[in-house]
């Protein structure tokens, strides 16, 4: 294998991570979009739907960790905490598909910190971009701060109506596909300076 192999190798892995990251972002933000959508058109159905599909996640992990624990015999690891932490994802579950109908505040909470943590994200992607030198960190970070306020917004707003919080997620969902796409334009450039 030649020296110019051996670095390249590294730099295809850089590019493909960097590239893997964006692409799971943007899906990211294509799944808040379409649930924006489904919001603003059935309110009422999608957050039902959503606390039943929520809650058959939740009860199926739990069940896996708890199983999970004993198969591996977690009771004798210190740092194994699947029993626990299997039990409290079970319970979350069964409340989620119990409650279903009156988990619209919970579920308007559970968006916005969603949201702030995508839009945080963003921050320190283009923080950086701009370490690198890269010149669409400003309008990157534009949007994540946009991205920010919608979701604080929708997180401290108690008197939002569901479907404005879906036209929230519509919004921070482009937002957030524009910054991915911009992200991923650049991402050979990143690459250059990186590993230079």
């Amino acid at each position: 294998m030649s020296k110019v192999e051996v670095i390249k190798r590294p730099i295809e892995k850089i590019s493909w991570s960097l590239k893997k990251s964006a692409w799971s972002a943007a899906i990211e933000s294509i799944v808040i979009m379409i649930f924006g959508i489904l919001l603003v058109a059935w309110p009422d159905v999608t957050i039902i739907v959503a606390a039943n599909i929520l809650g058959a996640i939740f009860i199926i992990s739990g069940i896996y960790q708890i199983i999970n624990y004993f198969v591996v015999k977690g009771q004798n690891d210190f740092f194994n905490n699947g029993l626990l932490s299997g039990t409290v994802a079970l319970l979350v579950g069964i409340a989620a598909i119990v409650i279903g109908e009156d988990i619209a505040g919970i579920f308007r909470i559970i968006i916005g910190i969603w949201m702030i943590y995508e839009s945080l994200v963003r921050v320190n992607t283009a923080i950086k971009l701009h370490s690198t030198g890269i010149k669409v960190w400003s309008y990157i970070l534009i949007i994540a701060l946009v991205m920010l306020a919608l979701g604080i917004f929708v997180t401290f707003n108690a008197g939002a109506v569901v479907q404005l919080i879906g036209w929230m997620m519509i919004i921070t969902g482009i937002i957030g596909i524009i910054s991915d796409a911009m992200f991923i334009q650049q991402v050979n450039t990143v690459v250059e300076k990186l590993t230079k």
